[in-house]
């Protein structure tokens, strides 16, 4: 009678088998939730902060492009002369470059010599380290000099960029133009648009990942210039 009550009061060997079957059934259904939380979080703070780089981005745009300025000031002997000053924007893919001078510059150190000028450029530049990557990267450099478009330190502004697009607004036509060149004999020469259009896109994942590339992020402004005429010594 007791043996017989023990048999009766235990688990059968198939009843085991389908109790650890539904544990790791449970324990396989809370995994895949758990980690589907982490992957969207991690989606989530990625796209956050792609928001983030585009946003500064722009805002340094923005402020360069501001206190853009041309200069005539330059010496009776142009032979003698240290400074070139110049705006000038070429149509390129995926990403257009600008040269030009501004106003814009930050003095990092109490007695660095340096002023507020600077020159200023944008332009693509492929990631060493990731095939297929092209970045947005920012020359500067605080002493002006001949070559507008030459000199300084260059930092990446925006990673993996898809579009960096500007376009010019000519204030005696009122037409957008791609491109622009205030050191050309033509109708630009020593002129500065009124407005630039400034487009950037981000790409919200990699490419190659199959099934997670994200939507790109697109970020669009008009920026007006303050200066619009070259500065002098004297009115002419």
């Amino acid at each position: 009678m007791s043996a017989r009550r023990a048999r009766q009061s235990g688990f059968t060997l198939i009843e085991v088998i389908i109790a650890i079957g539904i544990l790791a059934f449970l324990s396989m259904l809370i995994f895949s939730a758990v980690s589907g939380m982490h992957r969207s979080r991690e989606g989530v703070a990625r796209i956050n902060d792609r928001y983030h780089e585009g946003r500064a981005a722009m805002t340094m745009i923005t402020r360069d492009l501001q206190a853009a300025y041309l200069s005539l000031n330059l010496p009776a002997d142009q032979q003698l002369a240290v400074v070139k000053t110049g705006f000038r924007g070429e149509s390129q893919s995926p990403a257009d470059r600008l040269d030009f001078n501004t106003f814009s510059n930050r003095r990092y150190f109490l007695n660095s010599h340096h002023s507020d000028q600077a020159e200023i450029s944008y332009f693509a530049s492929v990631d060493p380290e990731q095939s297929g990557v092209t970045d947005l990267v920012r020359r500067i450099s605080p002493r002006p000099d001949l070559e507008f478009d030459k000199g300084g330190r260059v930092e990446v502004l925006a990673t993996d960029i898809d579009l960096f697009a500007l376009e010019y607004l000519d204030p005696t036509t009122g037409m957008w133009s791609e491109s622009w060149d205030s050191t050309s004999a033509i109708d630009q020469s020593e002129r500065l648009p009124i407005h630039v259009r400034v487009a950037l896109v981000l790409n919200g994942g990699r490419r190659e990942a199959a099934g997670r590339s994200r939507q790109p992020i697109k970020f669009i402004t008009t920026v007006r210039i303050q200066v619009l005429g070259p500065l002098r010594y004297a009115g002419q």
